[in-house]
Order: structure tokens, then sequence, then C-alpha cells
């Protein structure tokens, strides 16, 4: 039973590695070069949050993805989202819960590869009590 347990969660995670793959390469090929599609990637009803500025729908998210720039800021290099999550306690206060969102860009050095911070992104976690 262990054996067809571990079995199936091999074959749903490496179903969620393609899918996760074939969908960023998808998104980030139609940003930059169909970005009149891109609305045919959300639900009619789909909610984004870019910056933490809140859009709505299908229209709403059209007029979004017209109005942003065309460039990327690590277009054509390799880059990697590093997503982190936990507690943190700052002198004395509380323990809060964060998650926090790193974009890592390469730099290429003469010998070796440096990497760099391009975006950090940090929210404490609050829920109501």
């Amino acid at each position: 039973m262990a054996m067809a347990i571990a079995a199936d969660f091999k074959t749903n995670a490496d179903q969620a590695c393609r899918a996760a793959e074939e969908f960023v390469n998808v998104y980030y090929d139609t940003i930059d070069k169909r970005r009149q599609m891109m609305t045919r990637l959300y639900l009619d009803n789909a909610t984004l949050i870019w910056n933490g500025n809140v859009v709505n729908g299908q229209e709403a998210l059209g007029k979004f993805f017209d109005a942003l720039p065309a460039k990327q800021a690590t277009q054509n290099q390799t880059t990697v989202l590093v997503v982190t999550c936990g507690t943190v306690k700052f002198d004395g206060n509380k323990h809060r819960y964060f998650n926090q969102n790193f974009l890592l860009t390469a730099q290429v050095m003469p010998n070796s590869i440096v990497w760099k911070i391009a975006s950090d992104c940090f929210r404490f976690q609050d829920w109501s009590s």
C-alpha cells in the first residue's frame, strides 16, 4: 500500500511540474509577444493583484495588460523565483508569520555566476483571531 501511495505522489508531482513549466512558458511568451491574448489565460471573474493593486474581471485585465510597458526588468536573463515563509520576531515584538519572494537574476562574472536580487517582496501574514 505504501508503494502505491509513493508512486501516486510521484506521478502527481511529475504532472504538476510539467504543468507548471508549460504554464510559465505560455504565460511569458504571451505577455512578451501576444499581450492582447493575456486575458484568455484568466477565468472571466479572475482577480490579479499587481504591486498591491487589484484588477478584477476580463475587461479590467485587458486594459491592465495593454497599459503595461513592453520591456521586463530581467528580460533575456536567467532568473529564479525563491519563495520563503516562516515566523520572525523583531526586537521584543511578538512572533509574526511572513512570506517573502525573491526574484534572483544570474550575473555572469569572469569565473562564476553570481545571483543578485532583482525584486524582493516581504509581507506579514496576520490573521484575525
